[in-house]
């Protein structure tokens, strides 16, 4: 081999490698590179997310107010029903005496 076909199969080496280089650089390039249409489905992802949890949020503080008065109420309830029993039982008591004194009194 001599001194200029060496330096064409040198030349020719050089060239596929740097053809090489430059297709896979453009491959990785391809795979890397975001689209303006994947830029707008991301952000219209993230908005959606967002306001789902803007709309959780809510959900939360109402159910959060809700629980609260239906406990209230619950409250309210039975300290309503003790009373209605306990007045119930007095009544029941006062008709016991009132029998028994109808009792001796006609006995």
């Amino acid at each position: 081999m001599n001194r200029s076909e060496f330096i064409i199969v040198t030349a020719i080496i050089l060239f596929v490698a740097f053809a090489l280089g430059w297709f896979a650089h453009w491959v990785i390039h391809r795979f890397k590179k975001v689209s303006q249409a994947d830029m707008d489905q991301l952000e219209r992802m993230s908005q959606e997310l967002h306001e789902a949890e803007e709309t959780r949020d809510q959900a939360i503080t109402y159910l959060q107010q809700r629980e609260a008065e239906l406990t209230n109420q619950l409250a309210q309830t039975e300290a309503e029903l003790r009373a209605a029993m306990d007045g119930l039982r007095e009544a029941r008591s006062e008709a016991e005496e009132m029998r028994n004194w109808i009792e001796r009194q006609q006995g």
